[in-house]
Order: C-alpha cells, then sequence, then structure tokens
C-alpha cells in the first residue's frame, strides 16, 4: 500500500500563485528591450527550462521532460520572488537535448530527436555569452534529462558562465542533491521491486504526466508489462531487445497522487537550493551526476552507444558537406 501524506495540502502548494508575486515574474518573450534593459541585474534570475524531445515509450508524449521541467521552473520562479526586490524572468523552453533513449539493434524509435553532444554545448554557451554580455548574473538551467553528454555539455556552458562573468549559472539537473531524511517511501517494498530502477517512463514519469497533463497519457498504461532492472547494466540489456517497448519499470504503478507528491518534493529541493544559492551558496561544493556516472559500467556503456550513433550521424553530415564543397 502506498504512503502517500497530505497529498492534497501538496497538490493545493503546487498550484496556487500569490497574486503579489506574479507582478515579478516576467517573459522574456514579452519584454521590449527598455524593459529588459530595466530590470535590476543584482536581483533579476533566469529561468532556463526546457528538455529533449525523446521518446517515452507507448504511453507517454515525447517531451515528457519538458513538461515537468517547465513546472518546476515556474514554481521555483515564485519561491524567488517572494522574496523583497527580486524578479524572475522567464526564458522560452528549450526542446534540444543529446543523448535521448533509443539503444536496441534495431531502427531509432520514432520520437527521438536530439542533438549532438557539440551542438547542445555550442547552444548553452552562446546563450550564456549573450546573458552575460547583457549584465545578467543569476541563471539556472532546469533539464532533468539523464544523458551524459547532455549533462556534461550544461556543466561546461554553466562553468564557461561562472569563470567568464562572475555570475552563477547552475545546472540543476546535473547536480546530486541530498534526499530528504523525512519524506515516505512512495511505493510498498513489492512495488518498488516490481518498479526497479526507474529512468525512463516507469512508474515517476508517468505519475508526473497524469497530474500535469493526463490528457496525454495512453489509458493503456495500467495494464503494462513491467521492464525493470536493479542496475543500469540489467537496463541496457533489456533495452537490447528486439521487443523493449521503450520504457523502464512499471507504468501501471502511476497515479496523478503520485505525480503530485514527486513534483512538490522536486520544486521544494530546487526552490531551497536555488535560494541557497541566491544567498551566497556555491553550487560548485556539491558532487555533480557525471562524477558518478563515470563510476556506473552500465551508464558508461549506455553513454558508450549513444556516441557511437551521434559518430556515425556525424559522418553521413560530413560526406555530404565535402561532398558539396562545404568542408
Amino acid at each position: 500500500m502506498r504512503k502517500l501524506f497530505v497529498v492534497g495540502a501538496a497538490m493545493l502548494a503546487l498550484l496556487s500563485v500569490a497574486s503579489f508575486a506574479h507582478a515579478q515574474i516576467y517573459d522574456l518573450r514579452e519584454l521590449n528591450n527598455q524593459q529588459i534593459a530595466a530590470l535590476p541585474r543584482d536581483r533579476t534570475v533566469v529561468l532556463m527550462p526546457g528538455g529533449i524531445l525523446e521518446q517515452h515509450g507507448p504511453y507517454l508524449p515525447s517531451y515528457t521532460d519538458g513538461y515537468s521541467n517547465e513546472y518546476v521552473a515556474r514554481q521555483v520562479a515564485h519561491a524567488i520572488v517572494a522574496r523583497p526586490g527580486w524578479v524572475a524572468l522567464m526564458f522560452p523552453p528549450i526542446p534540444l537535448g543529446a543523448g535521448g533513449v533509443h539503444y536496441r539493434p534495431n531502427p531509432l524509435f520514432p520520437g527521438t530527436i536530439h542533438v549532438h553532444f557539440e551542438a547542445l554545448q555550442a547552444v548553452y554557451m552562446d546563450l550564456a555569452a549573450d546573458l552575460g554580455e547583457t549584465g545578467f548574473r543569476w541563471v539556472f538551467l532546469f533539464q532533468d534529462h539523464g544523458g551524459g553528454g547532455h549533462k556534461q555539455a550544461l556543466d561546461q556552458a554553466s562553468d564557461f558562465f561562472m569563470d567568464t562573468y562572475q555570475g552563477r549559472m547552475v545546472h540543476l539537473g546535473g547536480l546530486v542533491l541530498p534526499p530528504s531524511p523525512s519524506a515516505p517511501a512512495l511505493l510498498s517494498p513489492e512495488e518498488e521491486k516490481e518498479n526497479g530502477l526507474d529512468v525512463h517512463s516507469g512508474m515517476d514519469e508517468t505519475s508526473r504526466m497524469l497530474f500535469l497533463r493526463p490528457d496525454l497519457v495512453d489509458p493503456a498504461h495500467t495494464a503494462a508489462t513491467a521492464f525493470s532492472g536493479r542496475t543500469w547494466e540489467e537496463l541496457v540489456q533489456i533495452a537490447a531487445r528486439s521487443s523493449w517497448p521503450g520504457y523502464f519499470g512499471s507504468p501501471r504503478l502511476a497515479s496523478a497522487a503520485l505525480g503530485a507528491e514527486i513534483l512538490r518534493r522536486h520544486v521544494e529541493a530546487y526552490s531551497t537550493l536555488v535560494v541557497r544559492i541566491l544567498d551566497g551558496f556555491d553550487p560548485r561544493s556539491l558532487p555533480r551526476q557525471m562524477d558518478r556516472q563515470g563510476a556506473d559500467s552500465g551508464r558508461i556503456k549506455y553513454n558508450e552507444v549513444t556516441a557511437e550513433h551521434e559518430q556515425r550521424i556525424k559522418s553521413v553530415q560530413e560526406r555530404w558537406l565535402r561532398s558539396k564543397g562545404l568542408r
């Protein structure tokens, strides 16, 4: 039996927006150059949500990551503007990512559309440079995609910004945050075993989408077969099967109530960290996800497969460019 506490209160907290805060949250797309110039650079926080377009099996949409990241970013914006004098500037969502889940011996899954590591790195470094050159000093990236190259590209763009413009650009999804010691388990031991290592389209992401966009979740998820593994090595073996449908874990265990609680915890953790950083905490003192990936043989294998795919596509592109005299 699931152990959920105060879910109703959590949902209300997530959905509520204080009227005084709303006036201090701006959409960059709606501002002219004079309005942008008038923003106080020392107290304006740029929030960059986004998500890779990536197949999420037969039950969830390809922009599943993005819907969650956009929601979390908006909620964190309210925590920022609750501080007197602070402004949150919402950047347009960026639907780009590297290392989408497509590992299998057959052709790529429809719905996975990713860019190369170098391309993603260049995009975010360009964004960092333009924001830095125009005086912005606080930037937070909301991209929780787990691909190694993806995380590395955003980590490096953030480091570039901090080293070059002496501000803070933080890839929140690239950091290892300590778990909440008081958070109750979401699933029973039997359900935990059935769900396994929930990294892609299992109970977690299906629950989030049932809370955020239930209209985009295929009702057939309630009868989904579990494709569960305890380690990344086991997941890589599962994904290599020609019969693998594109998800890990057990989507049938998902519910909107679980999604509300998962997102509440996510918002709470990020809001707390962002406020600490605005108060002077150095995010580079925290361990990074990429550092831990390097010690996991299963993650290394997954990243190698992604790199092989990228190299093959780059070779095709290079041949075309050379044939047209563009190289």
